[in-house]
């Protein structure tokens, strides 16, 4: 494969990238034991400049994880408890009086920082809900007819309980777009338990974690994640995925090309993670099914039939002809 400018500056910056992401993964895992493939979607999502919604029931770490990556990132990190009575204004910001100046000041809000970690979105209303869809897209946040930039990198990392439970509102479907990647964390293996008994019953991991990355160097390796190799017959693969999903007779409602999109760089990121500054097909395989199963809808018949997303998407990958890496 030819070398360009730009896959050679990845190459060169494709050891470092690797060695961070390394020293970012050792420090979330010596707070979530056993669960590396989650840890590694998590870092493909920061560096693709994605966000991320872990969904699971309640106390299996979805929390403890988000707050592993916000510590190991030396940078500005803020939370967000979703509850049925926040509002936008909680999360966006507001325009107060001053007494003194007698002007309008800007209160920023939570959601101006690096790294937003929105615990139980799903308990908050649908209008709460999307006061994050003009942030997470546009990396900015208007109020009262002003834009305000947020800084670079930016990610929200959102936990929701699942629907069924009490109290909890869906996601909208413009919202659920917007996440690159859903993941669930699932219960740990017996070992993994018994280790968290022996780690967390004598102290309390996540208070000894220490930043292992600067802002810097994270926003370097997203420059150099953004210069990894895609040819095209790979980006072709990428389209027939998405477009796969739009003509299932399972789903009446396909990804969009938002989801091309997140696949494409999340696919960067993953390729990059692996040690590679090209993508190949496999890379797309791995990623299809938590990047595009929480944004689509099954038909009547699936849902009868009790058939998730994430098994049409996983039976649509396997039946698309895969073609040649180069």
């Amino acid at each position: 494969m030819a070398a360009t400018p730009d896959v050679t500056d990845a190459g060169s910056r494709l050891e470092e990238l690797v060695e961070t992401a390394h020293r970012i993964r050792r420090a979330i895992e010596s707070v979530i034991e056993g669960k590396s493939d989650v840890v590694r979607l998590t870092l493909t999502v920061l560096l693709a400049e994605g966000h991320l919604l872990i969904e699971d029931v309640p106390g299996v770490g979805k929390t403890m994880l988000a707050k592993a990556l916000a510590r190991s990132i030396d940078c500005p990190v803020r939370r967000v408890q979703f509850t049925p009575d926040l509002l936008p204004s909680d999360i966006t910001g507001v325009s107060a009086y001053n007494q003194q100046t007698r002007e309008f000041e800007f209160k920023p809000g939570p959601v101006f920082a690096n790294i937003v970690v929105g615990d139980e979105i799903n308990r908050a209303s649908p209008k709460t809900q999307s006061a994050l869809l003009e942030c997470m897209e546009e990396h900015q946040v208007t109020v009262d007819g002003v834009t305000y930039q947020l800084e670079s990198p930016f990610m929200v990392i959102a936990t929701q309980n699942p629907i069924e439970m009490e109290g909890t509102y869906p996601l909208p479907e413009a919202q659920r777009d917007r996440f690159t990647a859903k993941i669930a964390m699932g219960y740990p293996e017996p070992a993994a338990e018994l280790e968290m008994l022996d780690v967390h019953g004598a102290s309390q991991p996540l208070d000894k974690l220490e930043p292992v990355a600067t802002t810097a160097e994270v926003h370097a390796l997203i420059q150099a994640v953004r210069a990894v190799y895609v040819s095209q017959p790979v980006k072709r693969y990428a389209i027939d995925m998405v477009a796969a999903t739009r003509h299932s007779s399972d789903l009446r409602l396909g990804a969009s090309p938002r989801a091309t999109l997140h696949l494409v760089r999340s696919a960067r990121a993953h390729a990059a993670l692996s040690g590679r500054d090209y993508v190949i097909p496999d890379d797309l395989q791995d990623l299809a099914v938590p990047v595009l199963s929480h944004r689509l809808l099954p038909s009547m018949e699936a849902q009868g039939q009790r058939r998730h997303p994430e098994q049409v998407v996983a039976e649509l990958v396997r039946r698309i002809p895969v073609p040649d890496a180069k």
